[in-house]
């Protein structure tokens, strides 16, 4: 609770104002995202559900390329509706040894921990709530087996271009001599495709942003209007940074935790961005970053890619 008032104190006391996309995810958020990636205009989910379903058993051929079992480590689990056909494919060669879904969630890793069990019986689940490079140290102590990462549904993009590789590095550091990553990466294309995946027809993006004001206000004692502020999301297909926005309608003042964070009229609060890559890009940004990049795993529509790098 302590990080989470810090945390949003430091980006609406800022200029220009911020919130961090790690916390959408309480309970309603986790049930909005569901809807998000259901809707018709989000097509990540589908294009990357196309490759994991149909070229399971090629992703799988090219992680078990030793005799020996390895440990799945999932960034962001989710549900793990994508992962799932994975994680039986690996069942059925027997070639896993643990899973260990990582989310911020605790209602996401107690679903997990639950479900799981049911759909794939004997797989060896270890359940971890909390920040990525925490977590994975933690299931490196647990166990010494070669790791597979996975990090899927485009994820990856909501660090900005730059800061990417530093998380890449980040992430090389915690890893040894074997282990690889599996990374979903969306693809530049068609500019007024991927702005409609941001800002659906639905209104399902509009209120899974207004949604961290609400938790806000629930959690942390504030006072925001959520009627007050609207949802915008622009695309930049130069760069690839599509970003999402909350954009204050009146000029207005917001207590949280008895201080009062003042709004300008039109004045934005910056909560997510989802970067587009090339596939140039991503090799390049893979090989700096220390790994090798092995496999890529296209959709049929070359919307999105899934990688793989090695250690």
């Amino acid at each position: 609770m302590n990080n989470f008032l810090t945390d949003v104190l430091k980006g609406l006391t800022a200029s220009p104002k911020y919130l961090e996309s790690k916390y959408f995810y309480d309970k309603e958020g986790d049930e909005l995202f569901q809807k998000i990636m259901a809707s018709d205009d989000y097509y990540l989910t589908n294009c990357e559900m196309e490759i994991l379903s149909g070229q399971k058993a090629k992703i799988a051929d090219t992680v078990s390329e030793r005799d020996d079992k390895l440990d799945v480590i999932e960034f962001g689990a989710g549900d793990a509706t994508k992962s799932i056909y994975l994680l039986k494919e690996f069942c059925e060669r027997k070639i896993i040894a643990n899973y260990f879904p990582i989310d911020i969630s605790e209602n996401i890793i107690g679903m997990l921990k639950q479900n799981i069990p049911e759909e794939i019986p004997g797989l060896n689940i270890h359940g971890l709530h909390g920040e990525y490079f925490d977590m994975l140290a933690e299931a490196n102590r647990i166990s010494k087996q070669r790791k597979l990462v996975l990090f899927l549904g485009a994820n990856i993009g909501n660090f900005k271009f730059d800061a990417m590789p530093v998380f890449c590095k980040k992430l090389r550091s915690l890893l040894s001599d074997g282990d690889q990553v599996l990374i979903g990466f969306d693809l530049k294309k068609d500019p007024k495709k991927i702005l409609a995946a941001y800002d659906d027809s639905e209104g399902f993006t509009s209120r899974f942003n207004l949604n961290l004001l609400r938790r806000i206000n629930h959690e942390l004692n504030a006072g925001f209007h959520l009627s007050h502020f609207e949802h915008y999301a622009m695309y930049d297909p130069d760069s690839g940074a599509c970003k999402s926005y909350l954009v204050s309608m009146k000029e207005q003042n917001v207590c949280i935790d008895g201080r009062a964070i003042n709004f300008k009229k039109d004045e934005t609060i910056f909560m997510e961005i989802s970067q587009k890559y090339s596939v140039a890009q991503i090799d390049e940004i893979g090989v700096q970053c220390g790994f090798t990049p092995i496999a890529h795993f296209f959709d049929t529509k070359k919307y999105f890619v899934d990688v793989i790098w090695k250690v």
